[in-house]
């Protein structure tokens, strides 16, 4: 069955849901009103230490590869969470970069999720990932509705692409707006997974970048 057979029946989104979403365009050095607890640091990238992180909301969805996902599958590993949309040319130039990442730690205790935002026809988005060469999944959120589960300051819905690290627990422990290099996010991804899982060692998967 096709990417766009498969959304057919997709419900339309609330007037209220599309208004509150208001996307100018791909906005790689925008920012947010932090109201988060998360810490600004170099490069753009916030931070928070275990003891002071937010539980992230459980998003969810029908991935872009066909079948359903929640955030809460992956409790346990540190998810590299990313929106995107096949639109946004930030997000093209840093797609290799993630895929370069998720190939890196996908066997150490790290999950890439993305949340599609934005591309009308869910054919655009699968498209992006067969140019791009993207396997990790990616929901199907073309209203925004997963954006907005976050509480108001973790995202900017004008910043995309943005990326997430969350812990093993579940918590925002680390996010930049915009598009950056994969050292970048690598350096969010490493002191997250080098953390003790809840009352055990510190995992050697996390071993030297």
């Amino acid at each position: 069955m096709s990417a766009t057979k498969r959304f057919r029946a997709l419900p339309t989104a609330a007037a209220a849901t599309a208004a509150a979403l208001v996307l100018v365009g791909c906005s790689p050095s925008g920012s947010a009103a932090d109201r988060t607890g998360l810490t600004a640091g170099g490069g753009g990238v916030a931070t928070a230490a275990p003891g002071h992180r937010e539980q992230a909301p459980d998003v969810s969805g029908t991935l872009l590869a066909g079948g359903g996902v929640k955030l809460s599958d992956y409790r346990g590993k540190v998810v590299v969470l990313n929106l995107w949309g096949s639109w946004c040319s930030a997000c093209r130039a840093e797609a290799p970069g993630l895929q370069e990442l998720w190939e890196k730690y996908r066997d150490r205790g790290v999950q890439f999720l993305g949340i599609n935002t934005r591309d009308s026809d869910p054919a655009n988005a699968v498209a992006f990932e067969r140019n791009k060469g993207v396997t990790f999944p990616s929901i199907y959120d073309p209203d925004g509705t997963q954006i907005l589960r976050f509480p108001k300051g973790y995202l900017d819905p004008q910043s995309i692409p943005t990326t997430m690290v969350i812990d093993r627990d579940g918590r925002v422990a680390a996010r930049v707006l915009g598009g950056r290099s994969p050292d970048v996010i690598d350096a969010m991804i490493r002191p997250v997974l080098a953390e003790p899982a809840s009352g055990g060692p510190s995992p050697a998967a996390a071993g030297p970048s």
